[in-house]
């Protein structure tokens, strides 16, 4: 265990430690609702546009430019303005989701085939999936909805594979992190939608 440990320390940039101190940052500050979440996501997407550039997985590479304008975005959106309400967390329609899924569906199916033939592209299909399912569980997180959790627990789980298959040990270890930091946001995004709608059905049942 002591060489494993000692190897994936060695194999591990710089910059990927980087991006993982910083996106356990942007989890955690998310949680509590601090828009200065979006600051630490935008420096750490942009240590893991080159990360994930240089391990071969394009997909998850593109996904991080989409990172940077979302986290401007997100900043914008989370930030109190004295003429309108304030960004609070609600649940997303069923149906939405049911639109989510579809998207994922049909971009993953012209990507993965787009990543084959014309890039040297090592894990095709989870790098189009989780690219294309963070696409709307981020999309979710900007507008605070609580399904943004759930979404990101399986997204999470499908990174952590990908990133060990690719040796990428240290994002191993950040999106295992984040599968804890998921159940603890959920948790307690779940508490305030209950506090604030006095719903006893706002719980984790989501």
């Amino acid at each position: 265990m002591k060489a494993v440990l000692t190897l994936a320390w060695a194999v591990t940039s710089p910059l990927e430690i980087m991006g993982v101190i910083l996106g356990l940052v942007y989890v955690a500050l998310a949680i509590r609702e601090n828009r200065a979440c979006w600051v630490a996501a935008l420096l750490s997407t942009m240590a893991y546009l080159w990360v994930f550039y240089r391990a071969g997985l394009y997909m998850q590479a593109l996904l991080q430019l989409y990172y940077v304008i979302i986290a401007l975005y997100g900043w914008r959106a989370w930030t109190k303005h004295p003429d309108k309400p304030a960004l609070v967390v609600s649940r997303s329609p069923w149906a939405h989701h049911g639109l989510g899924l579809l998207f994922i569906a049909i971009a993953t199916g012209l990507t993965v085939g787009w990543l084959t033939t014309q890039t040297a592209s090592v894990a095709p299909f989870l790098d189009s999936v989780t690219t294309w399912a963070s696409v709307y569980a981020t999309w979710l997180m900007a507008r605070k909805k609580i399904d943004n959790w759930p979404w990101w627990l399986i997204v999470d789980s499908l990174i952590v594979l990908l990133c060990w298959q690719q040796a990428l040990y240290a994002s191993v270890v950040l999106y295992g992190g984040y599968l804890i930091l998921v159940l603890l946001g959920w948790r307690s995004w779940a508490a305030e939608l209950r506090m604030r709608t006095s719903d006893p059905a706002s719980g984790l049942s989501t």
